[in-house]
């Protein structure tokens, strides 16, 4: 039983992340259309705050695993 509760918790950590890089990336492309000549700015926050979105998606995969 605790096996299966891991592997919801770390397919949870996985999705989660995967919606938040993807709504950063719909949110990046916004604000460049709206103001193209911010490009270099936003393209590196965007890639700033996807590397961090994977990181706590890494610890939270990992601290599941360690659990079980």
């Amino acid at each position: 039983m605790g096996g299966s509760i891991v592997a919801i918790g770390m397919g949870i950590a996985v999705i989660g992340a995967g919606l938040g890089i993807g709504n950063i990336g719909a949110k990046a492309m916004e604000a460049i259309a709206r103001q193209p000549e911010a490009v270099g700015d936003i393209r590196a926050n965007m890639i700033l705050m996807a590397a961090f979105i994977e990181g706590a998606a890494l610890i939270a995969i990992i601290l599941s695993f360690l659990v079980a």
